[in-house]
């Protein structure tokens, strides 16, 4: 090679090797920029209730109790969520059990909803109390033994310091939960007890430890309202537009055991905020017109440069009672379930609630809409 095609070589290879066209062993460089974007899906569900129905539906004749038929047909969907959450709403303080008004559960009932799929409950609300400083203790000890992270209930204010807010940390992403109750039927938190009431100045002081614990977002999960009403009273919109002014970015609602309307808000930055008002009863034994009713709220967020909620919907669910062999059978229904399924008056009972569920959302949803599974 004469020296003037030698220097033109060089000048080539150095030039190629500039503009990074090369990896060694001179293979075309198709290496593309890591993705940093993580996203993670959650589910709420409404009141897990026991009413004195249920613990007798679900006794066996050897005194042993079996629930696992009450989320055979929602477990999938559950489970499919990287954080299902629901609220608790009994006490597990051993036997004897019983129903309303002072709710004392088996503890099999807790087990067959963490079998389904569930990850986190919440306790704070008005019967965490029922059955007074043992029932609560017991219930935080019982969760504590499945492994089930919780909030809202402690057994003293040095486990509360320590374990509020609730932080989940899934995919790069950190959720901070709280949880709050407006009371607790008249009867007093035991002390040393602590039990999360909707108080701002509290409030206030655990956002800014959400925020300074570096969450990406912050959710919080209330138990307020008025029981059997189909739309929040200004009391309790006035909470959430609190909420929402202080830094928290979600707002589920829960406690009058009916269904109420859900809005998507955006704020001034192009920041989306779900407020779901009441999600209603996931499974209870109540008659009482739409509290056969429940929601379950699906949200997914995706952090990149910031944490984003990217899609959000909600399913309808039916709680269903049928005799099943002399025993009456608790069991969860989707609303796409097959009415051809089901007997004559229950059929009745299950296209009334969903058409009126679905009425009022028509009416006042805002940003969010039905899915099926």
């Amino acid at each position: 090679m004469n020296a003037r095609l030698l220097t033109l070589f060089t000048a080539v290879l150095l030039l190629f090797s500039c503009q990074g066209g090369a990896q060694p062993g001179g293979q075309p460089d198709t290496t593309a920029p890591e993705d940093t974007t993580r996203s993670v899906t959650l589910l709420f569900a409404g009141d897990l209730m026991q009413h004195q129905g249920q613990i007798n539906a679900a006794r066996l004749p050897d005194g042993t109790y079996d629930y696992n038929d009450c989320f055979a047909l929602v477990k999938d969907e559950i489970s499919r969520y990287d954080v299902a959450i629901a609220n608790l709403e009994v006490t597990l303080p051993g036997p004897p059990y019983s129903g309303y008004p002072q709710f004392r559960c088996p503890d099999a009932f807790l087990h067959a909803a963490w079998q389904a799929g569930f990850d986190v409950m919440l306790t704070a609300n008005n019967h965490c109390c029922d059955s007074r400083r043992a029932g609560l203790e017991r219930t935080i000890h019982v969760l504590d033994s499945l492994g089930i992270p919780h909030l809202g209930t402690y057994v003293n204010a040095e486990a509360r310091a320590k374990n509020h807010p609730l932080i989940i940390e899934k995919n790069g992403i950190r959720i901070a939960l709280l949880n709050y109750t407006y009371g607790t039927n008249g009867i007093p938190v035991s002390k040393p007890n602590v039990v999360n009431l909707i108080d701002k100045t509290q409030m206030a002081a655990d956002i800014a430890r959400a925020k300074g614990l570096g969450a990406d977002v912050i959710i919080a999960n209330m138990h307020w309202g008025v029981e059997y009403v189909p739309t929040p009273p200004k009391e309790v919109r006035d909470i959430a537009d609190w909420l929402l002014a202080n830094g928290v970015d979600h707002v589920i609602g829960g406690h009058p055991h009916v269904v109420q309307p859900a809005e998507v808000r955006t704020d001034a930055r192009g920041q989306k905020h779900l407020v779901v008002w009441s999600l209603g009863n996931f499974i209870s034994n109540m008659t009482k017109d739409n509290t056969e009713v429940g929601l379950m709220v699906r949200m997914t967020l995706t952090k990149d440069s910031l944490t984003t909620m990217t899609d959000q919907g909600y399913a309808l669910t039916f709680c269903s009672r049928p005799l099943v062999s002399g025993r009456r059978v608790h069991t969860i229904l989707p609303a796409s379930f097959p009415e051809e399924q089901m007997k004559p008056a229950e059929r009745e009972r299950f296209n009334r609630n969903i058409a009126a569920a679905r009425r009022l959302f028509k009416q006042h949803n805002k940003g969010i809409d039905e899915y099926e599974f």
